[in-house]
């Protein structure tokens, strides 16, 4: 437990993140399609496209969840496989491709084999981001392209605020109508485990990669990050 946010670390964390998914898992595309107002159907259309891979690459989607990324490659006619460590979550997806339980710290892929790789709002869910992007690195194969959203927080003043009345307020409200209150409650605590984008860049280029970049979504409330392994 880590004493000044109150929020589970290590172990603790990745039990309580992996309860709480499969917790959800049943009513989870349901909701975030609510919450999201839909754009986050946009935001993977822009994060696919920003790959910038042909049809027929491989890329894995990491934490894929219910398979929502993994259907927008399947329509871009990208070659995909999703891993993730919440059973309810596979359970509920809805993705033709094939999805496997596993820990994305320690993937059961060969080195240098797979084009690209995803992941959705799932970084500040991890117990270790430098090991997490050093693994993606691993099985990238050269010139390899990442795409990494997750949510942000505006450097507008106004923008700030009613981002966070939202994310603090009604999040948690609706989440506790249409799922489970206490995942819901989770969602702003979340921020709290996610470093500041500019670390997270030096991470990205400490594991390998090159021509990071961030872009901002929705207006600055959801970043992407994006790059090429070397």
């Amino acid at each position: 437990m880590d004493i000044e946010s109150g929020l589970p670390t290590g172990e603790e964390k990745a039990k309580a993140v992996q309860d709480m998914f499969d917790q959800i898992a049943p009513r989870y595309d349901f909701v975030n399609r609510v919450m999201t107002f839909r754009l986050d159907v946009r935001w993977r259309k822009r994060t696919v496209a920003a790959l910038e891979l042909d049809a027929g690459s491989t890329v894995i989607d990491l934490a894929c969840g219910t398979g929502d990324f993994c259907c927008e490659l399947e329509d871009a006619g990208i070659n995909t496989l999703g891993f993730d460590f919440s059973i309810g979550m596979l359970q509920a997806s809805r993705s033709k491709s094939p999805l496997a339980q596993a820990d994305i710290l320690k993937l059961p892929i060969q080195d240098g084999v797979v084009d690209g790789a995803t992941c959705g709002f799932a970084l500040r869910n991890l117990t270790e981001l430098p090991a997490f992007f050093e693994e993606v690195s691993r099985v990238l194969k050269p010139g390899g392209r990442i795409g990494f959203l997750d949510i942000a927080e505006p450097e507008n003043r106004l923008l700030n605020w009613g981002h966070h009345f939202y994310f603090d307020r009604i999040v948690p409200k609706v989440g506790a109508l249409l799922s489970d209150k206490s995942a819901y409650s989770y969602l702003p605590k979340s921020f709290a485990y996610l470093p500041p984008h500019q670390e997270i860049l030096t991470m990205l280029e400490n594991a390998g990669f090159s021509q990071v970049k961030r872009q901002l979504f929705a207006p600055g409330s959801v970043q992407l990050f994006s790059g090429k392994k070397t």
